[in-house]
């Protein structure tokens, strides 16, 4: 077998990470990434009812986020349909199951076995493996096997190299010509389903709601997804319905459109769960929804909601109105924190296209995580979801997006941007049942921030995520951590140590000359007039600008900008508020005020100040 396409297929697996023999989302193992039986517990999802707040994020009509028994049930006939491909593997290498579990070589040699059985004839040319890769995807539909064997031949003519979880400088050498001799040809392999067969409904929760009469199927154009020509995307609708008795009448589990849409965020979600449950969770109008999935094994894109329509994913009903959600099958901690390489690269296709098609910024001040988004009032901030998670390598990400982060000449701020492998801050939690245990050693995007310029210094604090109590080392505690990509204003610097404003305070982060943790940027940036400036978790409209809708409280935070402090302005955008308190878009309502905001990098997400003040700090920077 060539080595490349050895090393161009475990890429995308895996990032040729072992991940210490623990699972991915969709149960693989491994370098080459073999399934097994559905791990327990991946048939969750992260917009689960506990303790978070409302996905929709709109007070004005509350919702609960939990899943009736009939979804869970659901979920779990679909992951028992689980296919796996770790048992033949381990028969075609003579391998105990076990030993591929835990050993890398032995995963490679078993992934390679596999592999090769996949091949008509031995060859030694990487050029006559297409059909081979197609197969070793799992992709369960002929469509996404070939797009996954595309991108293992774009993996092996562009090259790759990365220094690994368990310390190994891999280089794959590229093959910039590289062309396969025969496309892979899907009537080869009829027992590859229909993707309707492998996502199928059974088990769904039958419905005794009815569509609204007139309600258009499928809203898009044709009904089909919206995605770039170099992507196979699947349309599989969210519901769209009404439920409930007359008197007590509601429906999910979206909300549609009648004028055009403008789009000022692009959100990054995991699903704490994996993707055979998607499905049933999708056509439930109880649930929530986004608008993409994305798959792990081999990268397939879902689209469920039309990107001109309001999706419940955010927990903050501004952003929802200004956002598309995508979620990407993984977990912020449980088991292997993978984030495949093929589901890196679907995604940032994805996200390059949809931000071309709305005009939105490549930065981290609209390309967000679901960690960025803000509470919208007091109440709502400790119950704020914190994935995507340290484990997301945003900058690989923007490098994929062809939107690398630069440093700037004369910078008036910095861009955190420490080296996502050899990056390996102290993280806790990883065990459910072990809060307090360290997670194993892993490269991440985040920097700790604490109170001095010292390791050893406390934490600094949150008074919105843990009032009265201290900031913790919690993989899911985002409170004293800057993330990749993110842009603060210097407060001060010391030795190996700067300090930059963050929730009000001096935060401290270690940033060596001779290791930067962080690189010289330029933008706009504010500072309060005078007194302490108020802090908002959306930018909604003054009281008297509702005619026709009912006026939104516009409920400061607990967080404040003492004077002299200056903090990044990533958009400034006038007060909105889409009230949708009814099925059919016709009846909904935009309000337009006059309050002008700018959104600011606060902390850990991003949050909106009035601009009446503030006064602007190099604008044109």
């Amino acid at each position: 077998m060539p080595e490349s396409v050895l090393l161009a297929v475990s890429y995308l697996e895996s990032r040729w990470d072992a991940n210490g023999g623990r699972p991915s989302t969709a149960g693989g193992y491994g370098p080459m990434h073999l399934v097994d039986a559905f791990p327990a517990g991946a048939a969750g999802h992260e917009h689960l009812g506990d303790g978070h707040a409302d996905p929709r994020g709109d007070e004005s009509r509350p919702m609960s986020p939990k899943v009736d028994a009939i979804t869970h049930a659901a979920m779990r006939t679909a992951a028992a349909r689980q296919p796996t491909t770790l048992p033949e593997a381990a028969k075609l290498a003579g391998l105990p199951e076990e030993l591929l579990r835990r050993d890398p070589a032995a995963n490679i040699r078993a992934g390679a076995a596999l592999l090769a059985s996949y091949q008509d004839r031995p060859s030694t040319d990487p050029a006559d493996w297409h059909a081979a890769v197609a197969k070793y995807a799992g992709a369960g539909d002929p469509k996404s096997a070939r797009a996954f064997a595309d991108e293992v031949f774009a993996v092996m003519r562009e090259g790759a190299r990365r220094r690994t979880d368990d310390g190994h400088l891999v280089e794959l050498d590229p093959i910039p010509d590289l062309q396969p001799d025969t496309i892979w040809d899907p009537a080869a392999f009829p027992e590859l389903a229909d993707p309707g067969d492998f996502v199928s409904g059974d088990g769904l929760p039958e419905l005794d709601e009815e569509d609204e009469p007139g309600t258009p199927k499928g809203h898009t154009a044709g009904g089909k997804a919206e995605c770039p020509a170099s992507l196979h995307c699947e349309w599989m609708p969210a519901a769209h319905r009404r439920f409930g008795k007359k008197k007590n009448r509601d429906y999910g589990n979206h909300d549609r459109l009648s004028r055009k849409r403008s789009v000022d965020y692009i959100v990054i979600h995991d699903t704490e769960g994996g993707y055979q449950g998607i499905p049933s969770l999708i056509r439930n109008p109880k649930y929530v929804s986004w608008h993409y999935t994305i798959r792990s094994r081999d990268g397939h894109v879902a689209q469920h909601v039309a990107t001109n329509d309001i999706a419940w994913h955010a927990g903050n009903w501004d952003v929802n109105t200004r956002s598309i959600g995508i979620e990407h099958e993984g977990y912020l901690a449980k088991g292997g924190t993978w984030y495949t390489e093929a589901m890196y690269r679907s995604s940032a296709r994805l996200v390059r296209y949809l931000a071309a098609k709305y005009r939105i910024p490549l930065d981290r001040a609209h390309i967000l995580g679901h960690d960025n988004v803000p509470g919208t009032t007091p109440a709502t901030v400790a119950g704020m979801h914190e994935d995507p998670g340290p484990y997301w390598d945003w900058a690989h990400y923007f490098e994929l997006m062809k939107k690398p982060f630069k440093a700037a000449k004369n910078g008036n701020s910095i861009i955190i941007r420490p080296d996502y492998d050899s990056n390996r801050p102290r993280f806790t939690g990883c065990e459910a049942t072990k809060p307090d245990k360290a997670c194993p050693s892993h490269g991440a995007s985040t920097v700790w921030l604490h109170k001095s310029p010292s390791h050893s210094a406390p934490l600094v604090n949150d008074i919105g995520k843990h009032p009265g109590k201290p900031s913790t080392y919690s993989v899911y505690d985002h409170s004293a951590r800057a993330s990749t990509g993110q842009r603060y204003a210097v407060a001060e610097r010391k030795g190996d140590w700067t300090a930059i404003w963050y929730l009000g305070q001096k935060a401290w982060f270690h940033n060596p000359a001779a290791k930067p943790t962080a690189i010289p940027a330029k933008g706009p940036l504010v500072t309060p007039i005078s007194g302490a400036v108020k802090v908002y978790g959306r930018a909604y409209p003054e009281r008297s600008a509702y005619t026709k809708a009912s006026p939104q409280p516009l409920t400061p935070l607990k967080y404040k900008i003492p004077p002299g402090q200056t903090y990044t302005v990533g958009d400034t955008i006038t007060g909105t508020h889409y009230s949708a308190n009814a099925f059919r878009p016709s009846k909904h309502v935009t309000t337009t005020g006059k309050t002008r905001y700018h959104q600011i990098q606060l902390g850990h997400r991003v949050m909106f100040v009035m601009a009446s003040d503030v006064r602007l700090v190099d604008p044109k920077a």
